[in-house]
């Protein structure tokens, strides 16, 4: 519940963290727009940019507006308009009413997957609360893969830590394209004399106490004494030790709790 609850603050807080320095938008293929000429209605259409970026538009034909803002595109149409001979003076607006080609893919333990458009400035934590937050399965740590100028790049985000902390400007900026994955939460198992035996979540600096204690607690037959942890290495390779009530405990690890011999 506690780890729900910080999710849920994360993402209201992401929602109030949109810099208004942001990026720009630009438009691409797929996107629909609706434009006008001021004094001229007979003008006004509405239309979706192609595959190569171009869009028609009435008395000038196909305009190049891939890659362009919607102030560039308005300045570019009407411009030709101007020079084409068909109005003196042309003030064009641009409305995008689907941002196709803005469109960030939100994966993996969020309770709403799927691709969302993109349509002002937003970050990590915004797309994440779009996407029905973080589901009960999922961790607190969160890949960002994005693709600038030709180069992919991941970056692994902890949202839970920059909520904690208030440290909103860790959080990223995202952009058409990017893709947001929620991992699974961390699982560990716990095995032998307790009352629930099987995987659990790894909390936050947890303890082989706080995991035994969340399966259950022993049974009438356990015992704390003996207990053992069985961890992977570097190598990959299992290894068996003792373990102490206090030692932390990590993703994967295995745990026995012996039963009592007297």
């Amino acid at each position: 519940m506690k780890h729900i609850i910080g999710l849920v603050i994360a993402a209201v807080l992401g929602l109030q963290a949109c810099a208004a320095g942001a990026a720009v938008l630009v438009l691409g293929p797929g996107d629909v727009v609706k434009a006008s000429v001021y004094g001229n209605p007979d003008l006004a259409i509405e239309t979706r940019i192609s595959d190569s970026g171009t869009m028609t538009f009435p008395l000038v034909g196909e305009v190049q507006v891939g890659g362009l803002t919607t102030q560039q595109a308005e300045q570019k149409i009407g411009g030709l308009l101007q020079k084409n001979g068909v109005l003196k003076i042309a003030q064009v607006n641009l409305l995008v009413t689907s941002f196709a080609s803005q469109q960030v893919s939100v994966l993996g333990q969020v309770n709403r997957p799927g691709r969302y458009p993109v349509d002002g400035p937003r970050t990590v934590l915004d797309m994440l609360a779009v996407a029905g937050g973080v589901g009960p399965e999922g961790g607190d740590m969160v890949g960002l893969v994005r693709n600038r100028n030709g180069v992919a790049t991941r970056e692994t985000i902890d949202v839970v830590d920059i909520v904690r902390k208030g440290e909103l400007n860790r959080d990223y900026e995202v952009s058409g394209g990017d893709i947001i994955f929620v991992e699974r939460a961390p699982r560990a198992y716990v095995m032998g004399e307790v009352q629930r035996p099987g995987p659990l979540r790894v909390e936050r600096a947890m303890t082989v106490q706080q995991a035994i204690a969340a399966s259950g607690g022993l049974t009438q037959r356990g015992t704390q004494r003996g207990l053992r942890i069985t961890r992977r290495d570097a190598t990959g390779a299992s290894r068996t030790s003792e373990a102490k009530l206090e030692d932390a405990v990590q993703a994967d690890d295995v745990i026995t709790v012996r039963e009592s011999w007297f």
